[in-house]
């Protein structure tokens, strides 16, 4: 089968538009205390959507669906959820941690206007899939994929994202008529933000920090490190100096 006619070139982007690219990486915020209360209009979050749908799936599954959530009274049983596993989750930190947990604020579950839940559905593609044969956990990477391109489509039309985790996924099933073979992968909440922190919010109130290019960069195998490798060196120059920028084309 000739397969020409679906191919185009795929050449590297124009500086401007790789520049864009990394700063929707780099200022990508998980949001929780900005949001403004404008409605965040169809156009702009069906784009957002689509990015999602277009994301990258083994076996070009499509796992997800996307669950859009806008009334306030499922918004708040939603909050009630949360507010129940976070006393749970507080109870879990050691005692001189839980004052400076429950400091934090971690949902923006009312404040924002619009709410996504992100589902996996295992049986989209089948019993068997390509690529999933080995890894049945493979669906719900896909769907996370799709999580991260909602996110930095968001970033770029100004729209703020919180991923808000602690949940009780079998409650949030019951409370949203998720069918039960069907997984919760994410319960985000979208609004547009005016301000945001220049570094993650955890960062800037002491939580974690991020961790430095020397912990995370491995050569030839696990544990395998080399101090004098240009790569390590170029990305710790990277995270000393801010924003990663490309080469002029």
């Amino acid at each position: 089968m000739d397969n020409s006619e679906a191919l185009s070139a795929c050449g590297p982007f124009s500086s401007a538009e790789r520049d864009a690219v990394y700063r929707a990486i780099y200022t990508r915020r998980d949001v929780r205390s900005q949001f403004s209360s404008e409605p965040v209009p169809d156009e702009v979050l069906a784009r957002i959507l689509l990015a999602g749908h277009h994301a990258p799936s083994v076996g070009f599954m499509q796992p997800w669906n996307f669950v859009v959530l806008r009334s306030l009274e499922i918004r708040l049983r939603v909050q009630e959820l949360f507010r129940e596993a976070n006393e749970e989750a507080a109870a879990l930190f050691p005692a001189d941690r839980q004052g400076a947990y429950r400091a934090l604020k971690l949902e923006g579950i009312v404040e924002a206007p619009v709410n996504l839940c992100i589902t996996c559905d295992p049986d989209r593609a089948g019993p068997v899939v390509l690529g999933r044969t080995h890894d049945k956990a493979m669906d719900s990477y896909s769907t996370v994929c799709a999580v991260q391109n909602i996110w930095l489509a968001a970033r770029a039309e100004g729209v703020g994202v919180g991923w808000v985790s602690i949940i009780d996924p079998l409650k949030l099933r019951a409370l949203l008529g998720i069918p039960e073979r069907v997984i919760p992968v994410a319960y985000l909440c979208l609004g547009y933000v005016h301000e945001a922190y220049i570094r993650p919010e955890l960062e800037v109130k002491g939580w974690r920090k991020r961790l430095p290019a020397e912990e995370v960069l491995n050569f030839e195998g696990w544990g395998q490190t080399a101090a004098n490798e240009p790569l390590l060196t170029l990305m710790q120059q990277g995270m000393e100096g801010g924003l990663v920028r490309p080469s002029p084309s």
